[in-house]
């Protein structure tokens, strides 16, 4: 008997075009409720799991038996479960398969001899029905084969809990193909499912991280009536219980969390989602994790400081890990990541790469001011706003300095952060914020500062920043938040705030070159190709069993 995959309409895996839309490298399951009739009684079983044995995790069989000699036979029968692999037969009375669970194999040898009840008829029957990408059952016990290997000498047949009615590709190379077919993407490339494990022990990390330092974490609203927290375009929607009551999905966390700090929560933080509806490329993602915190009575300093030390972590911690277990993602040098990070003055810095002497930012005229003298230097741009102008600048000139070592940019013109406090510069005369970026690559990694507290000055830099945007010709996208001002007339104390995002960290310690390489399913126009609902296709699977 053996087992026949028929596919009607539509090749397999194997005849995929190398170059395809988003959309039609899709996977289609193909319905298995119109077999063909006489074949319904003999469809695959899915069966229920029992535990009639001992049921042992690869990786724990791995770590008991790691010792066992060549030849010898433990005494205790136990069942591991996971996915074949690969399936080796060596004549008609042995073969060996190749298990996998939790990202770890082990060896499966079936020998006739050593079987309880098969017979040679029953042994090939279920050893051509085997197929690499089932999920199966092996009880057996211990041993390691005279070549070395550690491997689990079945005393049953194996039993199939789930099989793989799709044939499991050996190799998925095509960029789209992948991320529209994670799922698979996962059980081929290790690399895809590497990254995506460093992801998680990276957040956990700094959970752990913050944790230790006594600070909280809360969870903050997603939906609220304004998105607030940053100069970005929101994703709106509506409630159906008031239909006039228009929501936004948050921004940012900030306003939340501050209004915590304000209520005695001394040291918060949350990592959780985000929302931008703006522009997809290989750093941005309309969807987006980010981790904030706050913690009174910190300022600059000491929110660099624990940057440090908190970058340090990670790469040390990440570094272990793909020592240990990741070995597909690249090492990381470990020493760059050392504190202390190299730090350039916004305004000083840009005033040496370009030799020009910066006009009064702070002045009405200070765009038309400052585009004047760039013009006189050759440098042309098309920003509308000043603090969009001094971003632009930013980009070209400083954040090149962060490619071989991570990178503070400190003391902004305070058009660039409405939400910072702010001195004058005893270096510039300039009024500045005292905030810092953290770069690494040329990526803006996390940026951090002492938050305005004063809540007449917080509401005339809200002001200036609307005018700035109207003056440039820019639809406005943050209002001016007399709630959040009116927080602050109840005192919110000297605050370091901080935040950075998850996605970038985990690119940088994995090695990733797009942000689509480190969310669990692709970007935006990825998951919405995935997600897409599609009519039932003609296409049917056929699985039934024929004679031998």
């Amino acid at each position: 008997m053996r087992t026949i995959l028929r596919l009607q309409s539509r090749p397999l895996w194997s005849n995929w075009p190398k170059q395809s839309s988003v959309r039609s490298c899709c996977v289609r399951y193909y319905s298995q409720a119109q077999p063909v009739e006489s074949a319904k009684a003999k469809m695959p079983k899915y069966p229920r799991i029992e535990h009639n044995g001992i049921p042992m995790q690869i990786p724990a069989f791995r770590e008991k038996y790691k010792d066992i000699e060549a030849s010898v036979i433990a005494g205790e029968e136990v069942i591991l479960r996971g996915r074949v692999h690969a399936i080796r037969r060596a004549g008609s009375k042995l073969f060996f398969i190749e298990l996998k669970s939790e990202w770890e194999q082990v060896q499966g040898l079936f020998n006739l001899r050593k079987l309880k009840g098969v017979t040679l008829n029953n042994f090939r029957t279920v050893s051509a029905h085997l197929q690499r990408g089932h999920i199966i059952s092996v009880t057996g016990k211990a041993t390691r084969t005279s070549s070395g290997e550690l491997s689990i000498e079945a005393t049953h047949m194996p039993d199939i809990l789930s099989p793989s009615v799709l044939p499991l590709p050996f190799l998925l190379s095509d960029e789209d193909t992948r991320i529209c077919n994670r799922h698979i993407d996962m059980l081929v490339n290790r690399k895809t499912v590497d990254t995506l494990r460093l992801r998680s022990y990276l957040i956990k990390y700094m959970r752990d991280f913050f944790h230790e330092r006594h600070f909280l974490e809360f969870q903050t609203p997603i939906l609220a009536g304004a998105a607030g927290g940053a100069a970005a375009a929101p994703f709106t929607t509506a409630t159906t219980d008031s239909l006039s009551k228009n929501l936004a999905m948050r921004i940012a966390p900030e306003l939340w969390l501050k209004r915590l700090v304000v209520g005695g929560v001394d040291k918060v933080f949350e990592l959780g989602p985000s929302f931008r509806n703006e522009g997809i490329d290989q750093t941005h993602n309309p969807e987006f994790t980010t981790c904030e915190f706050y913690n009174a009575y910190a300022n600059l300093d000491d929110l660099i400081h624990l940057t440090e030390a908190l970058v340090c972590g990670i790469a040390e911690h990440c570094e272990d890990l793909i020592s240990a277990k990741l070995d597909s993602l690249p090492p990381i040098e470990v020493a760059k990541y050392r504190g202390p990070f190299k730090q350039l003055e916004f305004i000083p810095a840009l005033k040496a790469e370009l030799n020009l002497n910066f006009p009064d930012l702070s002045h009405p005229d200070a765009f038309s001011d400052l585009t004047m003298l760039l013009e006189a230097k050759g440098i042309a741009h098309k920003e509308h706003t000043l603090a969009k102008l001094l971003d632009k600048l930013a980009t070209s000139y400083l954040e090149p300095h962060s490619r071989d070592a991570p990178l503070f940019i400190t003391h902004h013109p305070v058009c660039m952060s409405p939400l910072a406090k702010s001195f004058v510069c005893p270096k510039t005369g300039q009024q500045v914020s005292a905030r810092a970026e953290l770069f690494m690559d040329e990526r803006e990694m996390a940026n951090m500062y002492e938050e305005e507290n004063d809540p007449a000055v917080q509401r005339q830099k809200f002001v200036d920043q609307a005018r700035q945007r109207e003056d440039g010709g820019v639809a406005d996208e943050i209002l001016i938040d007399e709630g959040y001002v009116e927080v602050l007339e109840s005192g919110l104390p000297p605050t370091g705030g901080w935040g950075c995002g998850i996605e970038r960290l985990v690119m940088q310690f994995s090695g990733s070159k797009r942000i689509s390489e480190v969310l669990s399913f692709g970007n935006l126009r990825n998951v919405a190709a995935i997600s897409k609902l599609r009519k039932p296709r003609e296409d049917k699977v056929e699985v039934y069993m024929t004679g031998q």
